[in-house]
């Protein structure tokens, strides 16, 4: 286990804050926690690291957002996508340049981000139906992203924000989604990783702060009115977006 105080002072806070987005938005934090956990660590390790960090808050979610509040004719349009795109991006991450495609990626959310935020909030939403191509898509986007820098939120709330679903239930949507690709990323980490124990240890020692950070989101996802919860989703949305641009143009312009 690590003994350095530096990793606890960064670490905790940051997994903290993860579990703290899973709670109350169904995610959106796990793309901060790579960065944050590289100020304590090496970036390789804090990638490895996430993966069973991000796993072992799917008990506590799933708790917190039990299937009845999962949208179920989404989700199985968006669970064919993901499984896909995270093979693909275990497959293919060393052939295609990820930072080109990360780039891509957050342009289009940051446009769609900035487009909520830009019209008329008071006006009413128009609730789109379900979109089995779309959910095709933005799952198999999300699939590759989340393998590549955990920034797996971002396309999903791309096509699921906008289908206007109760609070509850957009977030256990996504708790569902994330479940599924979670179990498919930790075997893929697990088989890419075989002799990265060093970051297996590093994420159990700081696995214990993930209940804490769970119930605190679902408390604040429970206070949230639905208009405001969704404000927050956004700009979490907005802002990760951000973060996938600079991290993507830093590494492929700089």
């Amino acid at each position: 286990m690590p003994t350095d105080p530096l990793f606890y002072l960064i670490g905790v806070p940051a997994v903290f804050l993860i579990s703290l987005g899973r709670g109350a938005f169904g995610g959106g934090l796990a793309i901060l926690g790579v960065p944050l956990l590289a100020l304590a660590v090496d970036p390789v390790t804090a990638t490895f690291m996430m993966a069973p960090i991000v796993s072992a808050s799917d008990p506590f979610t799933v708790w917190a957002f039990p299937p009845r509040t999962w949208s179920m004719p989404d989700l199985k349009w968006l669970v064919p996508g993901v499984v896909v795109g995270l093979c693909l991006g275990a497959l293919f991450v060393s052939e295609v340049d990820p930072r080109l495609v990360a780039l891509s990626i957050s342009i289009v959310i940051l446009w769609f981000a900035a487009r909520y935020f830009l019209r008329d909030q008071t006006a009413p939403v128009r609730h789109k139906p379900v979109n089995p191509t779309l959910a095709l898509i933005c799952g198999g986007l999300s699939g590759f992203t989340t393998f590549i820098s955990h920034g797996g939120n971002p396309p999903i709330a791309y096509y699921l924000l906008p289908r206007g679903l109760p609070k509850t239930v957009y977030a256990g949507t996504m708790i569902a989604f994330f479940l599924v690709a979670n179990v498919v990323k930790l075997a893929l980490y697990l088989w890419l990783s075989t002799n990265n124990a060093r970051a297996l240890l590093m994420a159990v020692a700081l696995m214990p702060v993930v209940p804490l950070g769970v119930w605190a989101g679902k408390r604040l996802h429970d206070r949230l009115d639905e208009r405001r919860l969704y404000f927050w989703c956004y700009l979490l949305v907005g802002v990760a977006g951000l973060r996938l641009f600079i991290d993507s143009a830093l590494k492929l312009f700089g």
